[in-house]
C-alpha cells in the first residue's frame, strides 16, 4: 500500500512566517507614501497575496498598524545596540538619534496616528517603545557619564527631540537644510559641537572612549585642559563648580 504523503508542519510555518514578514513590510511602504488611511486590500495587492493571507495575520488595520509601529522601533532598539557597541558615547547618542529622525521623517502619517489617537498604546506597541525608552536610555547614561552630553537631559526630551527633529526633516522643501536643521538640534545636547556634514562618526571605527583631551566643564561647556594623573576635572573653575552647586540645591 502507498503510503500518504505527509504533510510538513515546518515548512508551512516557515511559509507563514515569509508572508506575515512580507504584508508587514509592504504595510510599512504603503502607510508612509498613502498614511494610516490605506486599505488592507490595497496593502495586500501590493504584497502580491490574497486578502484572506493578510487577514489571517492581522485580523483588523489597528492590529496590523500597531505591528508597523512596534516593527520601526524594534529596529531602532537593535540600531541603537549597534552604535553602543562601536561609537564613543557622545557619538553613539547623536548618530543613533540622527538615524531614528531620518527613519523616521518618511513615517510622519504614521506617527501622526499614533500620537492624535488616545487608544494607543497598546500591549503590543507599550512593550516596544519601553523596549525603545530602555535603549535610549542606556546610551543617554553612557554620554553622560562620559562628560559629552549635557547632565540636565532627559530620555523623555530625546524622544520628544526625535519627533520634532522627524517632522523638521520631513517639512523642508530642502533635504540638505532639513538634515543640518536637526544636526543643530543635536549639537544642542552636547558640551562639544560636532555639527559636520556626514556622520557623527562611523560606528566600525570610532574608539569605544573619548579621550581625556574632549572634556568640557559641565556647567558652561569650556573645554578643560587634560591631566596626566588624577581624577579628571569637572568644571572650569571655582565660578562654574559654585554656580552648579548652587543649583543642585535650588533644583
Amino acid at each position: 500500500m502507498t503510503a500518504a504523503p505527509v504533510a510538513a508542519p515546518a515548512a508551512g510555518r516557515a511559509d507563514a512566517r515569509r508572508n506575515r514578514e512580507l504584508v508587514l513590510s509592504t504595510a510599512m511602504r504603503v502607510f508612509a507614501e498613502e498614511g494610516p488611511g490605506a486599505s488592507l486590500g490595497v496593502i495586500a495587492q501590493r504584497a502580491g497575496v490574497g486578502a484572506g493571507t493578510v487577514y489571517r495575520h492581522f485580523p483588523s488595520k489597528d492590529i496590523l498598524l500597531e505591528a508597523v509601529l512596534a516593527e520601526h522601533l524594534d529596529t531602532m532598539v537593535a540600531a541603537a545596540d549597534r552604535w553602543r557597541g562601536r561609537a564613543a558615547p557622545g557619538d553613539a547618542l547623536s548618530g543613533f538619534l540622527l538615524e531614528v529622525i531620518e527613519q523616521s521623517a518618511g513615517r510622519q502619517h504614521v506617527c501622526d496616528a499614533l500620537t492624535g489617537d488616545r487608544g494607543w498604546p497598546r500591549a503590543v506597541l507599550a512593550a516596544a517603545v519601553r523596549r525603545f525608552h530602555e535603549a535610549l536610555e542606556r546610551l543617554l547614561r553612557d554620554a553622560t557619564q562620559a562628560g559629552m552630553i549635557r547632565a540636565d537631559v532627559r530620555v523623555d526630551d530625546l524622544s520628544a527631540l526625535a519627533v520634532g527633529g522627524a517632522a523638521l526633516r520631513s517639512a523642508h522643501r530642502d533635504p540638505a537644510r532639513g538634515a543640518q536643521l536637526v544636526r543643530l538640534l543635536l549639537d544642542g545636547l552636547r558640551l562639544r559641537p560636532v555639527t559636520e556634514p556626514g556622520p557623527f562618526r562611523d560606528p566600525s571605527s570610532s574608539p569605544r572612549h573619548e579621550t581625556p583631551a574632549t572634556r568640557h566643564c559641565a556647567e558652561c561647556g569650556a573645554p578643560l585642559p587634560a591631566r596626566p594623573t588624577g581624577r579628571p576635572p569637572r568644571y572650569c573653575g571655582p565660578t562654574c563648580r559654585q554656580r552648579a552647586h548652587r543649583r543642585r540645591l535650588t533644583g
